[in-house]
């Protein structure tokens, strides 16, 4: 598949391990979200992994995220937040990716400036909080305005497929000025759709499930019945779907 646009487009994948780390890299991937427990959506990496993957030949930007659940942040947990910035940053990371919400889903312009003042200097996405706004140019706006690269985005679905209408309403709100990145669900049997939006880069966890044994490991709550590992021969295609020929 060549785009339409003729533009490259640029692959992410997303990883919560050294493994799925090392299998984007092999599969061709661009640049990698680097988190932990993806189960859950994605959650801060430890600073190990974060000093692991800067020494990787590729972009790797951190997931901030203290804990699953809402995006909804007491003091306590934006300190926090600043903190695992701050690590990302001496690690040699090249971004983080981190969101905030006010109770009813609008975005919480105050304490995304505190969080994007921390980061100068690094690339940013505003991750899938964005997904609650009950606005989506509203959202868009205070992204732009903020000075965020990317708004990773399922178009306000559960997967991007479901929610091409939000998708297309967040990039004719964008205009060009912020590039709104497909996500959830994308894998390189539906990438033409999405290409055909005339995005500029992608995210995808490119994830296949492993059966986990039976044993004790999963009776202590170890392990889960089935966990999900990012799978070389899924990224490869997803690039190959969405590269130029």
């Amino acid at each position: 598949m060549t785009p339409s646009n003729g533009k490259h487009i640029l692959l992410e994948v997303c990883v919560d391990d050294l493994a799925g780390l090392e299998a984007a890299v092999a599969g061709g991937g661009d640049r990698i979200e680097l988190c932990s427990a993806l189960a859950l959506g994605g959650l801060t990496p430890s600073a190990g992994l974060m000093e692991v993957a800067a020494t990787f030949d590729i972009p790797c930007n951190a997931m901030i995220r203290p804990r699953a659940g809402n995006f909804v942040y007491t003091d306590e947990e934006i300190d926090i937040m600043l903190s695992d910035i701050e690590a990302a940053r001496s690690a040699g990371l090249a971004g983080v990716v981190l969101g905030a919400s006010l109770a009813d889903g609008r975005l919480d312009r105050m304490v995304l400036d505190v969080l994007v003042k921390a980061a100068k200097g690094l690339d940013l996405t505003l991750h899938r909080a964005f997904d609650l706004v009950p606005k989506i140019p509203e959202a868009v706006e205070i992204a732009v305005k903020l000075g965020f690269s990317r708004i990773l985005t399922s178009g306000g679905a559960k997967t991007a497929g479901e929610g091409m209408a939000g998708l297309k309403q967040a990039m004719d709100a964008a205009n060009g000025r912020i590039s709104i990145m497909p996500g959830s669900g994308i894998s390189a049997d539906n990438a033409a759709q999405f290409l055909d939006l005339g995005v500029s880069e992608i995210h995808a966890s490119c994830s296949s499930p492993v059966p986990m044994p039976q044993n004790r490991m999963i009776e202590f709550g170890f392990v889960p019945d089935i966990a999900r590992h990012t799978d070389t021969a899924k990224v490869r295609a997803l690039k190959h779907a969405v590269s130029l020929k």
